[in-house]
């Protein structure tokens, strides 16, 4: 995952193509009604193509799916939302974390 802009607007590197909704719907095993609960919730703001529909990136499908197994647990839309995004907040900040242990361990070894 990449930390290219705000929360829900992150983009991976194969951000295009992205996956219509319809798509992104049957890719996850639900319908476009969840996708929409989830951008209401306030966990994914579906990109617009050239003709304004919503497009959906692999890093939104991911967010959508862990959102979907927490919900399927019995968790409301909204509160498997902010479980989701405490838990993607938790994954950056151990990644950052990891990088930097690696850099001053490298700048310790080259000194």
């Amino acid at each position: 995952m990449t930390a290219d802009s705000a929360l829900g607007d992150r983009l991976d590197d194969d951000d295009y193509p992205a996956y219509t909704m319809g798509r992104a719907a049957a890719m996850l095993g639900t319908n476009a009604g969840f996708l929409r609960a989830l951008g209401d919730a306030r966990l994914i703001t579906p990109l617009r193509s050239g003709g304004g529909h919503r497009r959906y990136s692999r890093y939104q499908l991911r967010l959508a799916a862990r959102a979907r197994e927490v919900v399927d647990q019995g968790t409301p839309v909204e509160a498997a939302c902010r479980i989701v995004i405490l838990e993607d907040q938790l994954e950056e900040a151990q990644r950052i974390n990891a990088e930097y242990r690696t850099s001053a361990k490298a700048d310790e070894s080259s000194s």
